[in-house]
């Protein structure tokens, strides 16, 4: 499985236009994807980028979900509301779409960040939010997630 690797910062016009960072391009074109997927983050006001192999391996499990039960067809709708494909324009542009831009309040200054399989869109001051605020309880918060990890 590949990674993304890296944070950036870079700008969105008011078109919703997002210039990607040349090397992240380099990354995106090691995916063998053409299109990504964006969606809306379901924890964060913030945008997932998904490799369309990497979003196709997720719907696989969502698709398994008994719609018959009202938690999950509510789950799977929420889950890919304003969901959209992309694909990275000549001049090395992401159209973000209006709804989505509003969703995550994307104005001018953003930050890309990397989050293994997929990468993240933010608001340059949300993004520096949240990872200040979280600093102090990183080191609780990587106990509980990888503590119990074996080493392989």
């Amino acid at each position: 499985m590949k990674n993304f690797i890296g944070t950036y910062e870079c700008k969105i016009d008011d078109k919703g236009r997002l210039k990607v960072p040349s090397s992240l391009i380099k990354q995106m074109e090691d995916f063998d994807d053409k299109t990504f997927v964006v969606k809306r983050s379901v924890f964060q006001p913030c945008l997932e980028v998904y490799p369309m192999k990497a979003w196709d391996r997720l719907m696989e499990k969502i698709n398994k979900l008994n719609r018959f039960i009202k938690k999950n067809a509510d789950f799977i709708r929420v889950f890919t509301a304003g969901v959209k494909t992309v694909e990275i324009d000549n001049a090395g542009r992401l159209q973000i779409s209006k709804d989505l831009t509003v969703f995550s309040n994307l104005q001018k200054d953003v930050v890309i960040t990397s989050a293994g399989e997929l990468f993240e869109i933010w608001d340059k001051d949300a993004y520096e939010s949240v990872i200040s605020s979280n600093e102090i309880d990183f080191a609780g918060l990587a106990e509980d997630v990888m503590g119990d990890l074996t080493a392989e």
